[in-house]
């Protein structure tokens, strides 16, 4: 009697996280912003700004490589002082290479391998339906407002509030926050751009933060293209060569 219990609980758990999962709606809809926001594999260039409360800026150009789910390589191209080094993401694991140590180092998703408010995981990014799952959505005013819970307590944020226009199923804005709740930081799209070959996505991506007031952290997307790769360009011994796929 006890078995037949436990195994009619399992039978209910297995249907309710398939009619809640990723069958539900908005979970497509989710898997249809990561395509409209670039290809699953991918080159593009970027260029990231970090604006001080002083009006002060700092800049970065960036070569973003991407393949599947779960790998994302960047070599920096500029300022001087930053070029030759590079960022590699498989899964959940960061590394940072810096040509005169020689040796890949270990980095976290929450770090910044350039200041700011972009941390490690929103420049090494992921697609969002690869490490969230939509717990509910909503529609209001021409948006569908997801919900989204984090898969692993690994990622960089436990939750995300995403504006996706509904016309476009493209993001608009996401507040990005803990597991009680608390806004770390809001991105917002900006500036759709037609990039060739069907990719029309937001060019500007801009980010704020009630932990850091006064400071902003841009985005600008200067190319985006798909592109194939071979798995071992994302690898630790491919880092120091990342400029040779320009």
């Amino acid at each position: 009697m006890k078995k037949n219990i436990i195994i009619s609980i399992v039978l209910l758990l297995n249907l309710f996280l398939f009619t809640n999962g990723q069958s539900s709606e908005g979970d497509k809809l989710l898997l249809k912003v990561d395509r409209n926001l670039n290809p699953e594999s991918y080159e593009s260039y970027k260029k990231l700004i970090n604006i001080e409360p002083n009006g002060r800026k700092k800049e970065f150009i960036l070569f973003t490589v991407k393949k599947g789910k779960d790998k994302v390589a960047a070599l920096f191209i500029s300022p001087a002082s930053e070029k030759g080094r590079s960022t590699l993401r498989m899964d959940e694991n960061m590394w940072l290479y810096i040509p005169n140590i020689g040796k890949p180092v270990r980095i976290t998703s929450l770090q910044s391998v350039v200041g700011g408010i972009f941390n490690n995981a929103d420049i090494l990014r992921l697609d969002y339906a690869e490490e969230y799952f939509v717990k509910s959505s909503e529609e209001k005013d021409g948006m569908i407002i997801l919900n989204l819970k984090a898969k692993k307590n690994s990622v960089a944020y436990d939750q995300l509030k995403m504006w996706v226009d509904k016309k476009k199923s493209l993001p608009v804005k996401i507040e990005c926050m803990t597991q009680t709740s608390m806004l770390i930081k809001t991105i917002h799209y900006k500036q759709i751009k037609n990039f060739g070959k069907g990719i029309i996505r937001p060019s500007v991506i801009e980010t704020d933060s009630p932990l850091h007031k006064g400071y902003k952290s841009v985005m600008i997307f200067a190319g985006l293209k798909s592109r194939k790769f071979k798995d071992e360009i994302f690898s630790l011994s491919f880092m120091r060569n990342l400029e040779s796929l320009r």
